[in-house]
């Protein structure tokens, strides 16, 4: 057993990228429950303090530096440098993270703003990615998640997901927002959108159907102005 644990880790350590646990079983010879000890093993053999830790989304592992020293990292090398997320970033991410897959003109629909910039923010960070063309006028691109974005919020898969606001509260969260070492660069938020007409909610359950959970910014909302993303 130790043997395996010690091949996984050197595996882990010479790719640098996320690998799925059950590629690891079938090239090592070894069913997923037994490189799941292993890795088990490895959590424990890196304990909380230790320089390295092991991380695990989405049914895969990867090595990845412990944020307690990110100090002593960024001293040493260049850190990746990431802007800041906004909350309409954000946004945009935990829009795309419930209703995916989906298109641009959609998520716009929700938010009521326009989200180019969002959009190609969270391209640019590797949060999502286009997943396809959905089949209607102009075959607009489907946008999905990715595995960073799981790993980033630490959600080992969408099954994980919470409800708007927890997942909302948990995105803006600082611990969680520093954790891989990135700096920041500070920009300027999205300019508000205009207050949309108040419309109740009775009417947008009439509309949309009377089981939809509205999230907080959807409350309000002219219903003629949002349309039910299947």
């Amino acid at each position: 057993m130790e043997k395996l644990t010690n091949t996984i880790e050197a595996v882990l350590f010479a790719s640098g990228k996320p690998i799925a646990v059950s590629d690891l079983a079938e090239k090592l010879g070894v069913t997923e429950a037994e490189v799941r000890r292993s890795l088990l093993e490895l959590k424990e053999r890196y304990g909380a303090d230790g320089g390295i830790q092991l991380l695990e989304f989405n049914e895969k592992a990867q090595l990845g530096s412990n944020p307690a020293y990110k100090e002593g990292v960024a001293a040493v090398l260049n850190p990746i440098r990431e802007k800041e997320l906004t909350r309409a970033i954000l946004e945009c991410a935990a829009i795309i993270a419930y209703k995916q897959p989906i298109t641009r003109t959609e998520i716009e629909l929700l938010r009521g703003v326009n989200s180019d910039y969002a959009v190609n923010e969270l391209l640019a960070l590797n949060f999502i990615y286009p997943c396809g063309r959905k089949d209607a006028v102009g075959h607009p691109v489907l946008f999905a998640t990715t595995d960073e974005f799981l790993k980033r919020f630490k959600l080992n898969s969408l099954a994980d997901l919470p409800d708007y606001d927890a997942l909302m509260a948990m995105l803006t969260r600082p611990d969680v927002r520093d954790t891989y070492l990135y700096t920041h660069d500070e920009y300027k938020e999205e300019p508000p959108a205009a207050e949309p007409p108040k419309q109740t909610d009775a009417k947008l359950r009439e509309k949309l159907g009377s089981d939809i959970d509205f999230p907080d910014f959807l409350h309000g909302v002219d219903a003629d102005e949002i349309v039910k993303i299947s």
